[in-house]
């Protein structure tokens, strides 16, 4: 089974293609590749690409826990990269369908920087979905072991919730990060970020991501979080969002539609023993 890996600042994935493995493995056959000590180590699998009437390719996004995400930015900026490098696009735009939705990707510089139009952000506790009646997800309230934190929830295709702070840390993310994931709030689990601003034009954000745990990156996490930033009025249009693996440039227009635009690096081509997928998981 041949795999190309990626990265989006550090946020790694394997591309796999249908003719390499015409049947995505079951969730152990994920947990095993994605594995940092057993498998190959990912944040994720993207298994495409696949055919589609509604767009020019699609795909599948897996997480290490062998869950599937509707939609990931870093995740759609690497599969661009993998078809610009295969020869099967180029410096032109082309349309991706995932499970959140169809959106539209550019290749620039060569294949080093990816934009993409990663939809509208939607604070409708429906959509999103978060429990309860039909709300507008600004300026709640969650209570995590006996302490109120202020949050807002989105959804760009897939769920966020989005807690803004004065300071903010890994330890912050890894400690509440699983415990806000798995609230009885968010009947789907959550992506979760903790939202500093720094200025008009910067945030700050560290990540915990559903399926995943916690994660130097994200495309999605960083969308949610600059249109909650927007939406508190702290910034305007352009932000640059700060995560521990790096840097992402955000668009964000008045009806919350979002263009996500950062780097790609190519790691390498892996060709997996089958080894692998037949070992126990301790």
């Amino acid at each position: 089974m041949e795999f190309l890996k990626y990265h989006a600042l550090g946020n790694d994935y394997l591309v796999l293609s249908p003719e390499s493995c015409p049947q995505m493995p079951d969730t152990p056959g994920i947990q095993k590749i994605c594995h940092r000590n057993f498998g190959l180590g990912s944040d994720g699998i993207l298994y495409g690409p696949l055919p589609t009437p509604n767009a020019d390719f699609g795909l599948r996004i897996y997480n290490p826990d062998g869950s599937e995400a509707e939609k990931s930015g870093n995740g759609l900026r690497i599969f661009a990269r993998a078809l610009f490098d295969q020869g099967l696009v180029h410096e032109a735009p082309f349309k991706v369908e995932t499970p959140g939705g169809i959106v539209e990707c550019v290749v620039r510089e060569n294949g080093q920087r990816i934009t993409v139009e990663m939809g509208k952000v939607s604070f409708d506790s429906e959509k999103i979905p978060v429990a309860g009646p039909k709300r507008e997800m600004v300026e709640q309230i969650i209570e995590i072991d006996g302490t109120p934190h202020r949050f807002f929830a989105a959804t760009i295709g897939n769920p966020h919730c989005v807690l803004p702070m004065d300071e903010i840390s890994a330890e912050l993310a890894q400690r509440l990060g699983p415990k806000i994931e798995t609230h009885a709030l968010f009947p789907n689990r959550t992506n979760v970020q903790f939202l500093k601003v720094l200025d008009r034009n910067n945030i700050q954000i560290e990540i915990w991501e559903r399926g995943a745990g916690y994660t130097l990156a994200s495309g999605s996490s960083s969308s949610a979080a600059a249109a909650v930033a927007y939406k508190m009025g702290a910034v305007g249009g352009d932000i640059t969002v700060h995560m521990p693996g790096g840097l992402l440039q955000i668009h964000i227009t008045e009806d919350f539609s979002v263009t996500m635009t950062g780097p790609t690096t190519a790691v390498g081509i892996f060709e997996m023993n089958d080894e692998v997928l037949s070992q126990k998981l301790p």
